[in-house]
């Protein structure tokens, strides 16, 4: 490792967005940290993919609304590689479309200990220790635009989330830390496709003017921009959905 490589943390970084995300960050010359729930087999090839090419990353275990668990992936992330420079906060829930007269308290109060309580701890820890010239980048959605009845958790969990992040920009004023959200329309990965019924991928497939699910290597290139040269992109949210909204 060089003086100059920067590092990233990418939580949900076994699947998916996050997945493609290490893989897209990593060719950017990056040092990982994959952060992972409990699909260890899934974190360990991640790792295992930036290694074969050449690249530097390691795998950590956090449950993202575990203050300590996450205050230890830091701690980790400093001791392997020195610093962190960047933070992905991909990790997220979703629930199967349920109208909110039918949505259970317990269902409710999951996805938001993940997306609102995991996006708090991960942003705080990311505030306290990103080093100059850093990046927070956030995972919102277009659900908070598209307002699909079903929805009204996991939206409300994301427009939670855009809050926390227009906030955060505006308070680390004076440290050269950007932080921003990307918000993908319907995208092609396992929460998505297991959530949704045929009929609705289907329909949401044609939806956007370009005809198509969003796939996850479309939302890592506006992380990776986000990440790197888009130090003028600050306190914003990025709707990454090929037109749907």
């Amino acid at each position: 490792m060089t003086e100059t490589q920067r590092v990233a943390i990418v939580t949900g970084g076994s699947r998916g967005i996050g997945r493609e995300t290490v893989s897209r960050l990593a060719a950017d010359g990056l040092a990982l940290v994959v952060v992972y729930a409990g699909r260890s087999a899934d974190a360990d090839s991640a790792v295992e993919e930036v290694t074969s090419k050449g690249g530097r990353a390691i795998a950590a275990q956090a449950d993202i609304a575990d203050e300590q668990a996450v205050s230890a992936v830091f701690d980790r992330a400093e001791q392997e590689f020195g610093g962190v420079d960047v933070v992905v906060n991909a990790a997220g829930v979703m629930n199967e479309p349920t109208p909110l007269v039918d949505l259970s308290l317990a269902e409710f109060d999951r996805i938001h200990r993940t997306n609102v309580r995991g996006a708090f701890v991960v942003s705080q820890q990311a505030a306290r220790r990103l080093r100059k010239g850093g990046a927070l980048i956030n995972f919102s959605s277009s659900v908070t635009r598209l307002r699909a009845p079903g929805y009204t958790a996991y939206g409300a969990s994301k427009g939670a989330v855009e809050t926390m992040t227009l906030v955060l920009a505006r308070e680390l004023r004076g440290r050269d830390i950007t932080v921003n959200a990307v918000a993908p329309g319907p995208t092609a990965t396992a929460l998505f496709l297991e959530n949704n019924t045929q009929e609705a991928i289907d329909r949401l497939s044609s939806a956007p003017p370009l005809e198509r699910l969003g796939q996850p290597r479309d939302i890592a290139e506006v992380v990776a921009f986000l990440a790197g040269p888009a130090r003028w992109v600050n306190g914003q949210v990025l709707y990454a959905n090929g037109g749907i909204a």
